[in-house]
């Protein structure tokens, strides 16, 4: 591959490393907070015992579940973006 290509490859690849690691920052935040809102809802719901508060605890525990999942699929992205990565450094060492 030309050095010019992997050079913009690497340049590329590492600004889309940085977006997902900005992006991974803000997903641990909004899943802290999601968590104990539905640890909150958790509690309300078993001091009060009602159908209402049931039922917000299960929506508060949805969205700490999708933010999870969420968080989950970002750090696969960044490990398969840092391999992407490595190979393209290895590639350029290869042709030094």
């Amino acid at each position: 591959m030309a050095r010019k290509l992997l050079e913009r490859r690497l340049a590329d690849t590492g600004q889309r490393l940085k977006q997902l690691r900005a992006d991974f920052q803000v997903a641990e935040e909004q899943f802290s907070h999601f968590s104990e809102e539905a640890e909150d809802a958790r509690i309300r719901s078993l001091v009060s015992e009602t159908p209402l508060a049931g039922q917000e605890h299960r929506q508060a525990n949805k969205h700490a579940e999708s933010m999870r999942r969420h968080l989950e699929t970002l750090s696969k992205e960044i490990a398969r973006v840092e391999n992407l990565q490595n190979e393209l450094l290895d590639q350029m060492a290869v042709e030094k």
